[in-house]
């Protein structure tokens, strides 16, 4: 039973009591009072009447008259008249009659008052005795109305103390509310505070529960922050703060390799006679130098989370740019930016030299370093700044324009050219999680099904990915249906999907239709979205939450700086970016770094899963920094 309903019921059963207790008590009292009025006016009577016979002269007759008479007035009850030897001379009764209130009124309330006597007298001579009883039905009618009155009178005071007390706990009922919600807030991994109520004993559990809160944020920070530097020294160059060649190489082979991958375009950036420029300038100047070409490097990083900047090595730079195919006037711009950085500080020969090409999901790591870094050298050995692009094979016969794709696309999901494909998702026993399933669609009844990375980005720039992430969850949600054995499945949604107005309401009708199946449903949006539409994505926690989903953030790791924004929506899992766990048998920085991330995220109630595990390494590792579970092409479910 509710606290509520304990106070209401406290409220109603102290009110009946104390209303009850005051009716019985005020009926007692009037019964009582009425009781001893009927007394004294049977001994009244009695009394005026054995003086009304006494002053003439009493004879049987006469006695039996004016006993009659008064008899006859209808107020009492019986009248005996007997001689001084207790023979009876006359006597009236009155027969049974209606007594003014409800029989059950008077078998419980019954009046019972003391008959009236008095000696009647003949001279000096006592003549006889009368006994009167006065009729009690008025008794019973006064008490009956004022039974009545006093019913009407509690009942209404009954309801002006219920609606007193209504209000008082409406009043109680909102901080005490906000207390609860804050709790339960908690446990569901959010952490809020709130406006501490003007009730004192509320007040003191608020500013309780708001320390506790606020002492979690300032640990959470504090540990984040330590983590941060750790993940800065593992994957950042000290010097200029660009990724480092190990954590480049890591993200580049999960832009080439992951299902959601779009491709993009490569650019190597070689600085000429750096090692001339150290001679003369020293290496305070030099370092200097080198953060203002790093600057250079990495300004388009600053503005576009997924463009990635690295320092290969002491002249070496290299910038990625996913999902773009970046045209031969991006690389001549920062080919002039660079020179103009080092024109104070060449002599008269090159100051830089860049290579780039153009790649697409599923082409060889080795193969597009190698042909890229041949037209870099190749741009060296001609002795002036210059951009060389490899020509990195291409082919596709994917739509080309913009309205060529908004056709393809339609077409596709008109004619539900759509799938999922799984890949599993296990936990550190090999045992199943769930059923990692992202979209693939075609555009022709014979065509190949392209993974995500190939149509995602321009579906969310020409506004179909909400259709998209519906169509995803639809299949997953039917999907679970069929096989109620499967313990989950993930679907990944664009963070685009979330900004749009219609997305929420349709996913609330879809997740209506299959309430049963959705408590095995597992959604995720990666980092970027999720941090781009924070407030979205805390709505959409919340939605799922009241549908039993589990939500998750994967690639998570690339923007650690910004968790903080993510401590209060609620989480129940995060997938750390492939680059992260690459090689982690082989990376110390990197696992001090995902030993910190899992013990911080276990403290929030977060289960803490890989991307991209290739191998038995990279996996017994992972157990080691306290992950949970994993994916990747190197994880295997354990046979049953």
């Amino acid at each position: 039973m509710s606290m509520y309903r304990q106070l209401w019921l406290a409220i109603i059963v102290s009110m009946l009591l104390a209303l009850t207790g005051s009716l019985f008590a005020s009926l007692l009292s009037a019964r009582a009072y009425l009781e001893q009025q009927l007394s004294m006016k049977n001994a009244d009577n009695a009394a005026a009447l054995a003086l009304s016979l006494s002053q003439q002269t009493p004879d049987a007759v006469t006695v039996e008259l004016v006993v009659a008479a008064l008899f006859d007035s209808g107020h009492y009850e019986s009248i005996r008249v007997s001689d001084p030897n207790g023979k009876l001379i006359v006597e009236r009764v009155a027969a049974p009659g209606n007594p003014g209130a409800p029989d059950w009124f008077v078998q419980r309330l019954s009046i019972d008052s003391e008959p009236g006597q008095a000696q009647i007298t003949s001279g000096w001579s006592q003549f006889g005795s009368v006994t009167l009883v006065s009729h009690s039905r008025f008794a019973y009618e006064a008490l009956w109305t004022s039974t009545r009155e006093m019913i009407g009178a509690l009942t209404l005071a009954s309801f002006i103390g219920g609606y007193l007390g209504s209000l008082i706990l409406r009043r109680l009922r909102r901080p005490l509310q906000a207390v609860i919600d804050q709790a339960t807030a908690i446990t569901n991994r959010r952490f809020v505070t709130i406006a501490e109520p003007d009730v004192p004993e509320l007040r003191q559990l608020a500013s309780a529960m708001n320390a506790t809160v606020i002492r979690l944020k300032t640990m959470f920070e504090e540990e984040a922050a330590r983590l941060e530097t750790v993940r800065r020294e593992a994957n950042l160059d000290p010097l200029t703060g660009l990724a480092n060649r190990d954590s480049f190489i890591a993200q580049m082979r999960s832009s080439l390799e992951g299902e959601n991958s779009t491709g993009g375009t490569l650019f190597l950036i070689r600085i000429a006679d750096l090692a001339g420029i150290n001679k003369r300038l020293g290496r305070e100047a030099t370092d200097e130098l080198l953060q203002r070409l790093a600057a250079r490097v990495g300004a388009g990083a600053t503005a576009n989370e997924e463009i990635l900047a690295a320092r290969m090595n002491g002249a070496d730079f290299a910038l990625l740019l996913p999902g773009e195919k970046a045209g031969r006037d991006v690389a001549e711009r920062l080919l002039q930016d660079l020179a103009d950085t080092l024109e104070a500080y060449v002599e008269g020969g090159p100051s830089a030299y860049i290579g780039m090409g153009t790649f697409r999901r599923g082409t060889g790591l080795r193969e597009v370093l190698s042909q890229v870094d041949a037209v870099l050298i190749a741009a060296e050995v001609e002795g002036i700044n210059a951009v060389r692009e490899a020509v990195i094979d291409m082919t596709d016969d994917i739509p080309r324009s913009a309205a060529e794709w908004s056709q393809a696309i339609r077409l596709a999901l008109d004619r539900q050219w759509v799938r999922l494909v799984s890949f599993p998702v296990i936990d550190m026993q090999s045992r199943l999680l769930h059923d990692e399933c992202p979209l693939r669609l075609k555009f022709d009844a014979d065509d190949e099904w392209l993974p995500a990375g190939r149509f995602l980005p321009v579906a969310e720039r020409l506004g179909f990915s909400a259709e998209l992430d519906l169509a995803a969850l639809a299949l997953g949600l039917a999907e679970l249906e069929r096989q109620q054995g499967l313990p989950g499945l993930a679907i990944n949604l664009s963070g685009s999907s979330l900004a749009q107005a219609d997305f929420q309401p349709e996913l609330i009708t879809l997740l209506g239709r299959h309430r049963k199946a959705a408590s095995r449903l597992w959604v995720e949006v990666a980092e970027t979205g999720a941090l781009k539409h924070v407030d979205e994505f805390r709505a959409l926690c919340k939605l799922l939450d009241g549908f039993q989903c589990r939500v998750g953030v994967e690639h998570f790791g690339r923007q650690f700086s910004q968790i903080a924004r993510l401590h209060d929506l609620g989480l129940s899992y995060i997938k750390v970016d492939a680059s992260f766990t690459r090689r982690l048998d082989t990376n110390p920085g990197n696992q001090a770094f995902l030993k910190g991330l899992s013990s911080i995220a276990h403290g929030i109630g977060l289960l803490v899963i890989a991307e991209g595990v290739a191998s038995e390494a990279e996996f017994a590792a992972l157990s080691a920094v306290g992950f949970d579970g994993a994916t990747g092409p190197g994880v295997k479910v354990a046979a049953t």
